[in-house]
């Protein structure tokens, strides 16, 4: 029984040399500023912000004071480090490098970190969930 002399479509060393190429453009696009298009997560906070008008969560700082609603990273954009929020001084301070940022703004108030934290758009609600944060 012959079997015909089609030549496969795909060998081994094609296959190989496909699979290399497309790990070497990835590293390419990145270095050309290429990213993914990000998905909104969107956060249901189901309690409501104390009295303060501060509440301090895992990845963010909600703001509800004066009839507005805000969110500020807690990410540095220096270096990447939780930022803490001081009540009295009405700032958030990395406890890295001490870079410290307004909350109304996100500004940087004091270096090393030269660009201001990003804001995060909040729907604040009369039920649960009272707030929803689109991060």
């Amino acid at each position: 029984m012959n079997r015909s002399a089609e030549p496969a479509r795909y060998s081994r060393r094609r296959i190989l040399s496909i699979l290399l190429s497309l790990t070497l453009i990835y590293p390419v696009l990145r270095f050309v500023g290429y990213k993914l298009p990000h998905q909104p997560t969107l956060i249901e906070i189901n309690k409501l912000v104390p009295s303060s008008g501060v509440l301090v969560t895992a990845d963010f700082v909600l703001f509800d004071r004066e009839g507005q609603c805000w969110a500020l990273s807690r990410t540095c954009t220096h270096l990447g480090c939780k930022l803490n929020y001081h009540e009295e001084q009405d700032i958030l301070a990395c406890p890295c490098h001490s870079s410290q940022f307004a909350v109304i703004s996100g500004e940087v108030l004091h270096g090393p970190a030269k660009r201001s934290l990003p804001f995060f758009p909040v729907e604040k609600r009369d039920s649960e969930p009272f707030y929803v944060v689109t991060v």
